[in-house]
């Protein structure tokens, strides 16, 4: 039996776009003999279609698109994801189609995930049994994502009643160490129900979201057979020893690896960039370049993403930034092949001054006067953003974020975040993955010491810890959960625990306000941690 895993990159509600792709895919699929094409879950609605689900029409047309796939799908059998209805309820569901024709009825997902950056419990009504059927007489199940996580549910339920092949499709959103999880699961399920175990996943960016792809087929002892690659469309093939012989054209072997971690989050974050940029229907970005580390990664992903004519680099200095500064931001604009601006706002910055001057009286300079230049910025790049139709991508990573380090209206204004979920120390390991290809970034700016350049001599580690001790803090306290006292029981210095811990508590407001940005991390600020603004509780 032959089957073919269609790993493809949908968007959210285009029903058109969507129904070309599938049927793009099916007709390859029956071109290699396949006997058998499984598309991701919800693959007709994209995912995730959130409140669009609350919209009649929404569902309705998804239903009409369902219809006009099945009646499509001739000459071969097909397992797609959609939006079921029966009454007011709606289902996450997939269903089986054989040579243009429902068989046996729909599946509806019976473990609804209602955690992280998971809402299905909002939309969607329970299923009440699993699923098996036959295609070509082998016996099949059919799950869908969540259904596959868990050791007593329906994957068990439907080997005990026969199920040779489960097939699971997915929209399993990326994050860092992920492919890796999700292998285990799919190899012990496989071993212990002793069943062949199809995983069919989406690939490609949802406004926050990155579906990496990663499809996979397991045999019966947990053995991976083959893996289709991360973060790209594609049609995978395999043959699995049921069914009746039959004659076919051979498919060649073939095992993708998995990308080291550096490699792994810089693909991410191309992928998803260009997703949004595109999905949202811009074709070009502007970007700030400050001559530092986290607006040089973002300038060499949008670069890799859209194409180097599509992306603009503003310089805006002030009184307070260096020659080796602009310097950088020369160099990785030359490297890159980017077009590349200079606007000097000092003359902006001093009218600022003056005019507050009367208002401040006996007041002593502060962060106030920092931030009234990266909202200085902020206004400019606006500016250029509305005349050009130019996205503006912000350049605050994780940490920044995290802590509060960054101006509300300044250097966060802006249309996406795209390292927003990448922790500083990460951001130097991808900026030297990216140097590895093609070496763009200055080496001066992967060596310097990082600094906002908004008062004389600043650095970073005036108003924060070093990121090296940072970053591991931040992990345990937003990622991990832990409270400030299991944080000092690991070795941390107790003020410093209590600082970044207030830090990050004071600063839920400003993140509130963030652009949106591409999740690589498990736990991401936004749809994975929702924290309440007025709070009095510090953990």
């Amino acid at each position: 039996m032959r089957l073919s895993v269609c790993q493809i990159n949908t968007t959210v509600g285009d029903f058109a776009g969507n129904a070309a792709k599938v049927k793009n895919f099916i007709e390859k699929a029956k071109a290699l003999k396949a006997d058998l094409a499984i598309f991701p879950e919800l693959a007709i609605t994209g995912y995730p279609p959130e409140d669009l689900l609350l919209k009649q029409k929404f569902v309705e047309d998804n239903l009409k698109t369902f219809k006009e796939i099945t009646a499509f799908a001739k000459g071969i059998s097909v397992i797609i994801g959609f939006v079921d209805k029966a009454g007011k309820d709606i289902f996450n569901a997939a269903a089986l189609i054989n040579d243009g024709s429902i068989v046996k009825g729909i599946y509806h997902k019976m473990n609804l995930p209602n955690y992280g950056v998971f809402d299905e419990k909002r939309y969607f009504k329970q299923g009440e049994r699993p699923f098996v059927t036959e295609v070509k007489g082998v016996k099949i199940g059919i799950n869908i994502c969540e259904d596959i996580w868990l050791e007593e549910g329906p994957v068990k339920a439907e080997a005990s009643s026969g199920a040779q092949v489960i097939i699971t499709i997915n929209a399993s959103p990326y994050h860092a160490g992920k492919v890796k999880e999700r292998e285990k699961v799919i190899q012990k399920q496989a071993k212990d129900n002793g069943v062949y175990i199809i995983y069919a996943n989406m690939v490609g960016g949802q406004d926050e979201l990155v579906f990496d792809g990663y499809s996979m087929v397991v045999d019966r002892a947990g053995k991976i057979l083959t893996h289709a690659e991360g973060f790209k469309e594609e049609l995978l093939v395999v043959d699995i020893p049921f069914g009746v012989k039959e004659e076919k054209p051979g498919i060649p072997e073939k095992r993708s690896k998995i990308l080291p971690l550096a490699e792994e989050v810089y693909t991410a974050l191309t992928l998803g960039t260009r997703d949004y940029i595109l999905k949202t229907g811009f074709k070009q970005v502007v970007i700030g370049l400050s001559g530092g580390i986290d607006s040089a990664i973002v300038a060499a992903i949008a670069v890799d993403a859209l194409g180097r004519e599509n992306v603009t680099g503003i310089f805006m200095p002030t009184r307070y930034s260096s020659k080796a500064s602009r310097e950088d931001a020369e160099g990785l604009a030359k490297n890159l092949g980017i077009n590349f601006k200079i606007i000097p706002i000092e003359d902006i910055f001093q009218q600022y001054l003056e005019l507050l001057t009367p208002f401040f009286e006996g007041r002593k300079p502060d962060t106030t006067e920092e931030n009234l230049q990266a909202r200085i910025r902020g206004n400019i790049m606006m500016a250029l953003s509305n005349k050009f139709n130019r996205i503006v991508l912000t350049t605050g990573n994780k940490s920044e974020m995290s802590t509060g380090y960054a101006t509300l209206y300044g250097d966060m204004a802006g249309g996406f975040a795209v390292i927003k979920d990448v922790p500083k120390m990460l951001v130097y390991k991808i900026a030297k993955y990216r140097n590895s290809l093609s070496p763009v970034i200055p080496e001066n700016i992967l060596l310097k010491a990082p600094t906002a350049e908004l008062r004389d001599n600043q650095k970073d580690s005036d108003s924060l810890p070093e990121y090296s001790e940072l970053d591991p803090i931040l992990k345990l306290y937003i990622e991990e959960d832990l409270d400030c006292r299991q944080i000092k029981e690991k070795g941390y210095k107790p003020e410093t625990v209590m600082k970044v811990a207030r830090l990050v508590d004071l600063s839920e407001y400003k993140r509130r306000q963030s652009p949106p940005g591409v999740k690589i991390t498990p736990k991401a600020f936004g749809r994975d941690r929702r924290m309440p603004i007025s709070s009095k509780y510090l953990g």
